[in-house]
């Protein structure tokens, strides 16, 4: 019995080294679009791209960022800076 409890703990452990690299491989940028100056947070982990219509284009104005907050900081630091109108 005591081995079954030891081979589960060390799968438990195991598996949860594994599962920590796939989620910091998501990663958040700030993009900002052309025609209106808004930047915008967008996540990698999505399957679509940002869709652009018309003359509205975009631009990643930003590296890719771990976490949410990260990248919320870029894009607030951007707006005191004014290279950001929203």
């Amino acid at each position: 019995m005591r081995r079954v409890l030891a081979l589960c703990a060390v799968a438990g452990i195991a598996s949860s080294v594994f599962a920590v690299p796939a989620s910091a491989k998501v990663g958040y940028y700030v993009i900002r679009w052309d025609n209106t100056g808004i930047c915008q947070i967008w996540n990698e982990d999505l399957q679509q791209k940002p869709f652009q219509f018309g003359v509205s284009t975009y631009k990643v104005v930003s590296k890719p960022f771990p976490t949410f907050q990260q990248a919320s900081d870029v894009q607030i630091k951007m707006r005191t800076e004014r290279r950001c109108t929203l």
